[in-house]
């Protein structure tokens, strides 16, 4: 399938060519771009941009949990915090409260420095170099 425009053709290429590491950063990097516009309804009380990318903020976390890894630890753990962002967007979404959206994006934001951390390590110890992401 041929993409007619270069942006497209630009995305389409970064996720393709990503390691499952950079995927996982570009999910959380997705759900923070979702909850601004969401945060953004709830304030201009602009309901069906709120409830949009909500949903699709919830989504995302979704895509998150069903990745984990269940041999690992941590699993269980980051499974329940998934649910409860999910949950703190529900009652968000209900109450048009942008106090929830902000405590899921502090939680989201912090997820997804440690992860880009994480990926910064494994390519320091991979190519011994300090390649930034």
């Amino acid at each position: 399938m041929a993409v007619n425009n270069p942006y497209q053709a630009y995305q389409q290429n970064s996720v393709t060519q990503s390691t499952p590491g950079e995927l996982t950063l570009m999910l959380y990097n997705g759900c923070l771009k979702f909850l601004n516009q969401a945060k953004k309804g709830i304030e201009t009380k602009d309901i069906e941009l709120k409830n949009t990318n909500i949903q699709k903020a919830q989504n995302i976390l979704r895509e998150l949990m069903i990745t984990l890894d269940p041999s690992q630890t941590i699993s269980q753990s980051m499974a329940s915090l998934y649910e409860y962002m999910i949950n703190r967007l529900v009652e968000a979404n209900i109450n048009n409260d942008a106090a929830l959206v902000d405590e899921v994006y502090g939680l989201t934001t912090e997820f997804r420095d440690t992860w880009k951390q994480v990926i910064q390590i494994n390519r320091q110890k991979q190519y011994g170099s300090t390649g930034e992401v």
